[in-house]
């Protein structure tokens, strides 16, 4: 333990990192940033090319910063987890996403682990990253990797620090935001804490990996929550003529006791529609239903038919149908300025529209192409160029997705009808232009 303290003290040490996505990547560059050695692991063996070749597969990580960090000299990106022996510090960074059945899908953490577990060496410390229900570090991970044969807490040493990554974000990139560890023991704990401390610019230390893993779900389960919450009260308050966007934005000027959450079509990425569900599966085996939780989830669920069934009565306002009308839908990303599809609520949209027999095209400025398969269904589209000529042909407009790189004020003057799920056409005033209505 004492070595392996002078050398995250010291920047010596050797740091791995399984997964670079969208929480491993930016994570190896604050390591890199910060003076270590990481070598980043990762079984995708496009990645790896693109990687070594210093070229960037995340929107918001330019391609030149991959260049700088496989200068260094420093980054190794790699598919050869027999290299897993060399850290001395190796964090999992991989999904967790559900089953079908909503249920946990821990089975990237587990290949990682079993891979980790192959090659474990003495002196070496285990982060798992992945967000999770409380429990897994210490029910999954500790096992696995006790076939190893060594022990834990004295040979190696075992520690959970959730990410909090915000993709896009440019005022909380991963070094800017606090990071939440906690040890399966005393010396996790505090191994965990040192080794960050290097790299972020607080480290918060609670009591274990259980309550490291609780902080994560309690941040996540609080958004979806409060968002179903207002996407409730969207729905309210529209059939009362009252404008949500105006009524949050007017609450959110009291400077104690209100935090301000704004509606949409759905929730994406990979956090908030997800982990409640972790949340909920475990609470089960304690014979204690989340139906709080579980009922957010429906609201927030049933956001995207909201949008159809608004955009349905206003076409049909316009004497027209949802069958056989032409329909772009601007921004198909989760959130805005990402290129990130992960559990985005365009897609649902999108896909309840296809199957009502409308002629669906897209224009988003971060996503040129949506290929494969996104929620269990198989999509191959390529988007449309953004022009008033694009806006006028179609029946309807669909603001799904707020990007600041979209010249709202052209949608507003050009498009016939405008279903506007962002507020991103708020504000504007045109003599002559779209009927709009927010959904």
């Amino acid at each position: 333990m004492q070595e392996l303290e002078k050398r995250f003290k010291t920047k010596t040490a050797n740091v791995g990192i399984i997964g670079l996505g969208y929480v491993g990547l930016p994570l190896a560059r604050e390591f890199l940033r910060s003076g270590f050695r990481v070598i980043g692991f990762d079984n995708d063996a496009e990645k790896i090319r693109r990687l070594q070749a210093g070229k960037s597969y995340i929107g918001h990580i330019p391609s030149h910063q991959i260049d700088d960090m496989v200068r260094t000299g420093r980054f190794a990106p790699t598919a050869d987890f027999d290299r897993l022996a060399e850290p001395d510090a190796i964090a999992i960074c991989v999904p967790t996403p559900l089953t079908p059945g909503n249920e946990p899908d821990l089975g990237y953490v587990v290949s990682a682990t079993e891979e980790i577990a192959k090659r474990l060496r003495k002196g070496q410390l285990v982060i798992l990253e992945s967000t999770t229900y409380p429990g897994t570090t210490r029910e999954v991970l500790l096992p696995i990797l006790a076939r190893s044969g060594l022990n834990c807490g004295e040979d190696y040493f075992l520690a959970f620090s959730p990410e909090r990554e915000d993709p896009g974000n440019a005022r909380y990139t991963t070094g800017r935001i606090p990071k939440i560890v906690g040890g399966l023991d005393e010396m996790a704990g505090r191994l965990c804490r040192i080794l960050y401390r290097q790299v972020v610019v607080d480290v918060v230390e609670v009591k274990d990996a259980d309550t490291a893993e609780a902080v994560k779900i309690l941040e996540n389960t609080y958004r979806a929550v409060n968002i179903a919450l207002v996407n409730e009260l969207k729905s309210i308050f529209t059939d009362m003529g009252i404008d949500i966007w105006d009524v949050v934005s007017a609450a959110a000027t009291k400077p104690f006791g209100f935090s301000p959450f704004y509606p949409g079509p759905g929730i994406g990425g990979h956090c908030i529609p997800i982990d409640p569900f972790y949340l909920s599966w475990k609470a089960k085996q304690f014979d204690n239903p989340t139906r709080f939780i579980k009922l957010a989830g429906d609201v927030n669920f049933r956001q995207p038919e909201y949008v159809v069934e608004r955009l349905e009565a206003a076409l049909k306002d316009e004497g027209k149908e949802i069958k056989g009308a032409k329909l772009l839908i601007l921004g198909v990303a989760y959130k805005r300025d990402v290129d990130d599809l992960r559990e985005s609520p365009a897609l649902r949209i999108m896909h309840l529209l296809r199957d009502r027999g409308a002629d669906i095209s897209y224009h988003d400025p971060h996503i040129p192409r949506i290929t494969g398969v996104h929620d269990f269904v198989e999509w191959d589209m390529t988007r449309v160029p953004f022009s008033s000529e694009a806006l006028a042909t179609h029946d309807a407009v669909l603001v799904i997705t707020d990007h600041s790189g979209v010249d709202y004020r052209a949608v507003a003057e050009h498009s016939k009808l405008v279903v506007d799920t962002r507020n991103a056409l708020g504000g504007i005033r045109v003599d002559k232009g779209a009927r709009i209505v927010k959904a």
